[in-house]
């Protein structure tokens, strides 16, 4: 009445033999993580000193880039912005975002200098979209 399995069990099967692939480990998936949030925020930061220049931006975007490449062990990709007509208010808040991404694995990793940045970064950007001079400094 029925046919009979003719291939072995995919649970039988997966239970003897080793795996094919590589596995990451927890701590290396949070660098990953952590390192994208904080080279997202580095790329949007860029775009920010391009439309309104200024010395706290350019010592985030170093010390953006040197968290960086710490995490991925190398120098970070950076773009140059694609033009001067971006909208301030929507890229700090993308900014903030970003910020308050990384500082959660940040501290799900207890990853201190990238947790205080990341906080820092967000007090910054709460500030900007505060004070609506700062949006319009474009230098």
């Amino acid at each position: 009445m029925y046919e009979p399995i003719r291939t072995k069990s995919v649970h039988s099967t997966m239970a003897g033999t080793p795996c094919d692939f590589p596995h990451r480990s927890r701590e290396e998936e949070l660098d990953i993580q952590l390192a994208g949030h904080l080279a997202a925020l580095l790329a949007v930061t860029d775009e920010l000193r391009a439309l309104t220049p200024s010395a706290d931006l350019d010592a985030a975007a170093q010390r953006l880039a040197g968290e960086v490449s710490r995490l991925r062990g190398g120098t970070p990709l950076r773009a140059a912005p694609a033009a001067d007509d971006g909208d301030p208010v929507a890229l700090h808040r993308r900014a903030h975002a970003l910020a308050g991404r990384a500082l959660v694995v940040a501290a799900s990793r207890a990853d201190t200098s990238a947790a205080i940045l990341s906080a820092e970064r967000m007090d910054a950007h709460t500030a900007a979209l505060a004070d609506p001079r700062e949006l319009t400094t474009a230098g």
